[in-house]
C-alpha cells in the first residue's frame, strides 16, 4: 500500500510540472535512423531501385510505468526518369499513463542534382498533418486522491485534441564514398498545448548527419558484399541536443553496428547510451534490431530501449519493363 502511495504521489508530482509549466516538446528518436531514412531527411524519398516499404517499432524505457512506444511506416518510390523521388510517411508516438500521443502523415518529395561526374545534391520536402492527443479519463488528478489538492492547483484540460500542419525541408550532399546532409523539422511550429490560452509551439528540430564508407568490396561491381563505415548524427531541438557516433560492418548477409549517444566532455555524465545492433540484409529485404544500454543517471530505472525495423525493396514485374539504376547513396542501411 506504502510504494502505490508513493508512486501516486510522483504521479502527482509530474503532472503538476506537465500541466503549470511552458511545455517543450521533443520528438521520438530512432537509434536505426537510416532503417527510417524518411524520417531522417526528405531527401532520402526515392533514394531506391524503385519501390520501398519501411517499417519500424521502438520501445523506450520498459521498465518505467506507463508506455513510451513509437510506430513507423513508410513507402517511396523512385521516379528516375525526372531525378525526382516522392514518399509518404506515418509516424506515431505514444506516452505516458495518459496515452499523451503525436500522429504526423506526411507527403514527400526529392529531387536529384549532378553537380559533376563525382558528387551529387539532393534537396527534399514535407508537408505534413500533425495530431495531437490525449485520453483524460486515464488521468489521476490531486482531488481524486487528496482531499487538500495541490498548490497550484491542477485543472484537466478543456480539449484532448490538437490539429495542426507541418512543413519540412532538407539537403543531401554525397558522392560514391561520403554523404552529408541536414534536415530542419517543425518549421510552422504546430501548436502542442491543450489548453486554449496557451500558444504553446512545438520548437524546430534541427539534424545533422554525415559519414564515410571505409572499406568497400563488391562482386563483379555490382553487388556489395563487404563495407565499413562510421556515421554520425547530431540533433538540437529547443534546449535539448545529442550525438549519435558509430561504426557499421556489413558482411554479406550479416550487418553489426555499435554506437555511442552522447556529447563527451560537455555534459557531466558519461553519456546516454551504447546501442547494439545486428541485423541481415539479402537482395530485397533487411531486417535488424537494436538495444540502447543506458549509461546515464537512469541506468539503473529504464530498461535501455528496443528497436526492431523491418525494409522492402522491390521493383515492379511487368513484362518488358525496364528500369534505370539509380546513383546509390553510400550510408548504411540501419
Amino acid at each position: 500500500m506504502v510504494p502505490d502511495l508513493l508512486a501516486r504521489i510522483k504521479y502527482i508530482f509530474f503532472l503538476s510540472l506537465v500541466f503549470t509549466v511552458d511545455v517543450v516538446g521533443q520528438d521520438p528518436t530512432f537509434s536505426q535512423f537510416y532503417a527510417n531514412p524518411l524520417y531522417l531527411s526528405p531527401s532520402f524519398a526515392g533514394a531506391t531501385e524503385e519501390y520501398r516499404l519501411t517499417m519500424n517499432y521502438r520501445n523506450q524505457w520498459p521498465s518505467i510505468p506507463g508506455v513510451f512506444h513509437t510506430y513507423s511506416i513508410g513507402f517511396d518510390k523512385a521516379m528516375p526518369n525526372f531525378n525526382s523521388g516522392i514518399g509518404v510517411l506515418a509516424t506515431y508516438d505514444v506516452a505516458g499513463s495518459g496515452d499523451l500521443s503525436t500522429t504526423n502523415i506526411g507527403l514527400l518529395y526529392s529531387y536529384d542534382f549532378n553537380i559533376n561526374k563525382e558528387w551529387h545534391i539532393r534537396p527534399g520536402v514535407d508537408f505534413k498533418f500533425y495530431y495531437l492527443g490525449l485520453n483524460i479519463y486515464k488521468l489521476i488528478f490531486n482531488s481524486q486522491i487528496t482531499g487538500s489538492g495541490t498548490t497550484p492547483p491542477i485543472n484537466p484540460p478543456p480539449v484532448d485534441k490538437v490539429a495542426d500542419v507541418d512543413f519540412e525541408a532538407s539537403t543531401l550532399v554525397y558522392n560514391d564514398q561520403i554523404w552529408g546532409g541536414f534536415t530542419l523539422d517543425h518549421l510552422l511550429t504546430p501548436r502542442q498545448s491543450f489548453y486554449l490560452n496557451d500558444y504553446a509551439k512545438l520548437p524546430i528540430r534541427f539534424d545533422l548527419y554525415g559519414g564515410v564508407r571505409l572499406i568497400g568490396k563488391s562482386r563483379l561491381r555490382k553487388k556489395l558484399i563487404e563495407a565499413l563505415s562510421i556515421a554520425a548524427n547530431f540533433q538540437v531541438q529547443g534546449k535539448f541536443y545529442q550525438t549519435d557516433l558509430g561504426l557499421y560492418y556489413y558482411k554479406s548477409p550479416l550487418v553489426f553496428g555499435m554506437w555511442y549517444r552522447g556529447i563527451p566532455f560537455v555534459t557531466s555524465q558519461a553519456g546516454d547510451a551504447i546501442i547494439g545492433l545486428v541485423g541481415i540484409k539479402t537482395k530485397n529485404l533487411q531486417i535488424g534490431y537494436s538495444y540502447d544500454f543506458t549509461i546515464s543517471n537512469l541506468i539503473a530505472s529504464t530498461g535501455g530501449a528496443h528497436e526492431l525495423s523491418l525494409v522492402y525493396e522491390f521493383t515492379s514485374f511487368t513484362l518488358g519493363s525496364t528500369h534505370r539504376k539509380i546513383r546509390a547513396i553510400p550510408c548504411p542501411e540501419f
